[in-house]
């Protein structure tokens, strides 16, 4: 069939068109690939190009009140593996295995990888020594990377560590303040990025990419590291001392509600956290115990009692035959055949039993309830740490006249270590309850300037400046004359209320197991500290003003020296029962000659000379300490001009 040259013509138009057609619809789409989608498609390119090289951001330092360093930050490097760039991944599995010990398997199975862009090499390549990781440089291998990363140093040692917490493998928080704080502590990671071909190669016009990573805040504690040391050397020595299943102790200034040390035994190291049973270091004692007080209870009835007018407690009696019969049960005072006759401050003085029941039977179980939760009981304190409990309180429907009366003095509730410390520095401070805290502020890592200041906030007015002063006074007594007097120290002014609780094992209170404990405080009239310690069945006496008022009393002592509070001469004497030995003032004896000396020492001391002159020069302990009567005073002597005479 043949075509005329006008069909030919037409055949070869439309054709034309629309090969024309089709070409102007590929350079529209190619303009709107380039144009309207170039930067997406770029990116997505770009993004299957790029490698990446981690660069781990240093996480905050965490510092006492005081800014010294109890966790910071030491080098570690970390072995990175970019498994398209690796040559001969035989030979570098085989050298790398001999330095990192890993089989070479392990190391092939890594830098092998198919679609990896950067691996690390787990787990002999994380956090190594600064030699080894020169030693890897030195190999020279393709594809072989030794990146930046760090480990955390705690240069106290275990120091802390409840508090302090640990971090994992990959420096992520796991307990303590490192885990409630790691958003802040751990910062933002940077990396070294570039552009590469399919084999590994920098592609050409590209360059390398540095994102700096931006370091974590330091952390500032409330903790004072001093502090720290004293009591966890005291709650060290009670451990050996009484053999106890476990031991803790908290110290907080009751005017803001800052923890200055907490502790608690059996502790471990953070560095070596792996080493430790789990319940020792995810159970922080003083937070997650909870337990029967005993009567350092007592202080939240007295508060009660005192702020509803229940009480005058000098001028109000009391009979203590030795028990109180309550709804059929009788309920026992510590103390066999009673105290007799007192009054309300010697029911205090002596933590009578039957006293405070007879308080709370005053009071009754609404008023001494409504006081039990408005001081935090049954409810947590806020802490700003991980694990605290919330302790149990009867409900109110359930508390009959047994309960209402075991709980006036301690038994049958379950409270925490830090709700008593908080309770009990609200009832001392002029009756603010505070939240407990031990971050204080964050520190900016570069500039050292403060970032953000925690303030103490009173949650609530709980009972009046005036009855807060009544139980200053009160508890005062207890140390100087009622069971707190192992507490007493010399030259302060001492507050405090003794603790003796029996253990529930299966349900039933323990005849041979309890909990001891005492808190105390200085100076009593206007404290600047309250310390509060407690013994889990310690091998022997099982009394709270034997075992743990003393650990308080060394703690008090050491921490009032320590934060330079000065001694007094206006503190309560203290009452000496039979068998105690006085304290008594040593004197000047400095100029004393021999003769002076047996003439006027009443034989209150013992001495002990050294030298062979005529004349004290010198003396051990110095005039004005108080020591107890019949110490050793050491005398130095000389003659008259000074110069120590010394026997041939």
């Amino acid at each position: 069939m043949k075509f005329s040259a006008v069909s030919r013509r037409k055949r070869l138009f439309w054709s034309l068109l629309f090969l024309v057609m089709m070409f102007a619809a590929l350079v529209i789409r190619l303009a709107y690939v380039q144009l309207g989608e170039g930067a997406e498609l770029s990116a997505k390119a770009e993004e299957l190009w790029r490698r990446n090289i981690p660069y781990t951001a240093e996480r905050g330092n965490i510092l006492d009140r005081n800014g010294e360093a109890l966790v910071t930050n030491i080098s570690t490097p970390t072995i990175m593996a970019i498994p398209v760039q690796i040559k001969e991944p035989d030979k570098t599995a085989e050298l790398l295995a001999a330095k990192l010990g890993m089989t070479k398997d392990q190391v092939y199975k890594v830098i092998t990888k198919k679609g990896s862009m950067v691996e690390r090499l787990k787990p002999g390549g994380r956090k190594i020594t600064m030699e080894l990781a020169q030693e890897i440089r030195d190999l020279e291998l393709p594809g072989i990377v030794v990146a930046e990363d760090n480990m955390r140093y705690y240069p106290y040692g275990g120091l802390a560590a409840h508090i302090l917490g640990f971090t994992g493998i990959d420096n992520q928080g796991l307990t303590g303040t490192e885990k409630k704080f790691d958003d802040q502590l751990s910062g933002l990671n940077g990396s070294i990025s570039y552009l590469s071909d399919a084999g590994g190669r920098l592609m050409p016009g590209s360059s390398e990419k540095y994102v700096e990573p931006k370091d974590g805040l330091h952390l500032e504690l409330t903790l004072d590291k001093s502090l720290q040391s004293i009591m966890e050397r005291e709650l060290d020595q009670a451990m050996v001392k009484y053999q106890a299943n476990a031991s803790w102790a908290i110290a907080m200034n009751p005017k803001n509600g800052e923890i200055l040390a907490m502790a608690s035994r059996p502790g471990y190291s953070p560095a070596h956290y792996r080493e430790a049973d789990s319940s020792v270091y995810n159970r922080n004692l003083p937070i997650w115990m909870t337990y029967e007080p005993g009567s350092t209870f007592k202080i939240i009835t007295l508060a009660a009692a005192l702020e509803e007018g229940k009480v005058d407690l000098k001028n109000d009696m009391f009979f203590d035959p030795g028990f109180v019969e309550v709804g059929g049960a009788r309920l026992r005072c510590w103390k066999r055949g009673g105290h007799g006759s007192q009054t309300f401050m010697e029911v205090v003085q002596n933590s009578c039993n039957p006293g405070f029941v007879a308080l709370g039977q005053k009071l009754g179980k609404e008023t001494l309830f409504d006081y039990i939760r408005d001081f935090g009981f049954g409810t947590k304190t806020g802490i700003d740490l991980i694990g605290e409990e919330n302790g149990i309180l009867f409900k109110l429907d359930r508390v009959g006249p047994v309960e209402l009366a075991t709980t006036s003095f301690g038994q049958g509730v379950s409270v925490t270590p830090i709700q008593q410390v908080a309770a009990v520095s609200a009832a001392i401070n002029g009756g603010k309850l505070y939240t407990p805290h031990v971050a204080k502020a964050w520190i900016h890592p570069e500039t050292g300037e403060v970032v953000d200041e925690i303030e103490s906030a009173p949650v609530r007015q709980v009972i009046s400046e005036e009855t807060s002063k009544q139980i200053r006074e009160a508890l005062e007594s207890v140390v100087a004359k009622g069971t707190g007097r192992p507490a007493f120290i010399d030259g302060y002014r001492v507050g405090g209320k003794t603790g003796t609780a029996q253990k529930v094992i299966n349900g039933r209170y323990s005849t041979t197991e309890h909990i001891v404990s005492f808190i105390g405080f200085a100076p009593a009239d206007d404290p600047e500290i309250v310390v509060y310690a407690a013994v889990d069945n310690p091998k022997g006496i099982q009394f709270g003003g034997v075992v743990a008022a003393p650990i308080v009393q060394n703690i008090l002592e050491d921490s009032l020296h320590y934060l330079k509070v000065p001694k007094r001469s206006d503190q309560l004497a203290r009452e000496y029962k039979y068998g105690e030995t006085p304290v008594v003032t040593v004197p000047n004896l400095v100029g004393a000659t021999i003769q002076d000396l047996y003439e006027d020492l009443n034989m209150n001391f013992n001495l002990a000379k050294s030298g062979t002159g005529n004349v004290v020069i010198n003396q051990a302990p110095k005039a004005g300490s108080r020591v107890e009567r019949g110490s050793t005073i050491r005398i130095y002597m000389g003659n008259a001009s000074g110069e120590e005479e010394h026997s041939h």
